[in-house]
């Protein structure tokens, strides 16, 4: 297993509803830090920005285009990519995040939490699985926007923890406050690193987002230092050594409650 993890966060507008456009953005992007990362991290809904009642712009799993060109980049650029993108299987929507990894198949999660105030509720499928992903050897939790108000959903279970979470998200600016408190307090419940990645700009029903895309320590310190609206690209390096000896020092996940989750496995 690897013992370190470098991870590029990229912070940037989305062409509203604009698949085709979107993926041309992240390519450039991808090409610009080639050989530099690990793992790439986008915005939630990254093909099209966070349209909701648009069921038109859902895309098959693998076969679909922007499916294909995440898989290109991965394989082309030698990094993961992980973020979310709308999927049609089975006549049924879901907001999938993935994990598009080098020469390898693509891992998914389909976001649990269906936020209803923005319309999600209503036209797509919630999904029940918590999957942990292995990738070289460190293993990784996905939450999608509005799963990270919820505690429970994300909580380490102590035989079988992760070392990062990551976050992806179309999160705006009017809400920004209870990101910048729920991200690093599931960093510290769960003694993990936790990497949050947002969009900036402005959407096509004029909702505002300022960023705020954020990589924590074991110490809660952001290590990718993002200004308000910038679009940019931030690559931190986690050390896997540097956490687990965190975790012996302060082995709190020893005395985590054992839970079982109804509605999820």
């Amino acid at each position: 297993a690897q013992q370190r993890m470098r991870i590029a966060l990229l912070q940037y507008p989305i062409e509203w509803a604009n698949p085709q456009a979107n993926v041309g953005l992240l390519n450039e992007r991808l090409q610009a830090i080639a050989g530099q990362a690990d793992i790439a991290v986008i915005p939630e809904m990254f093909s099209t920005g966070f349209c909701t009642d648009r069921p038109g712009l859902a895309e098959e799993w693998i076969t679909g285009p922007t499916s294909q060109a995440l898989q290109h980049m991965a394989n082309t650029y030698d990094l993961a990519i992980i973020g979310s993108m709308i999927v049609s299987e089975q006549g049924r929507l879901y907001n999938r995040g993935f994990m598009f990894r080098p020469n390898d198949t693509p891992l998914y999660y389909n976001k649990h939490h269906l936020y209803r105030s923005g319309g999600e509720a209503e036209f797509f499928t919630p999904g029940n699985k918590r999957p942990i992903w292995d990738f070289r050897g460190i293993k990784i939790r996905l939450a999608v926007c509005y799963d990270l108000r919820f505690p429970v959903w994300l909580r380490q279970d102590k035989h079988n923890l992760y070392d990062i979470l990551i976050c992806v998200a179309c999160w705006p600016t009017v809400r920004i406050q209870y990101w910048d408190v729920l991200l690093p307090a599931r960093a510290a419940e769960n003694h993990c690193y936790a990497v949050g990645v947002n969009m900036v700009g402005t959407d096509g029903i004029q909702m505002d987002y300022n960023g705020h895309s954020v990589a924590y320590d074991t110490w809660l310190k952001d290590i990718a230092g993002f200004e308000d609206y910038e679009a940019g690209t931030r690559i931190v390096d986690f050390s896997i050594e540097k956490l687990r000896h965190f975790r012996e020092v302060l082995p709190q996940w020893q005395e985590a409650d054992e839970y079982t989750i109804k509605n999820g496995d």
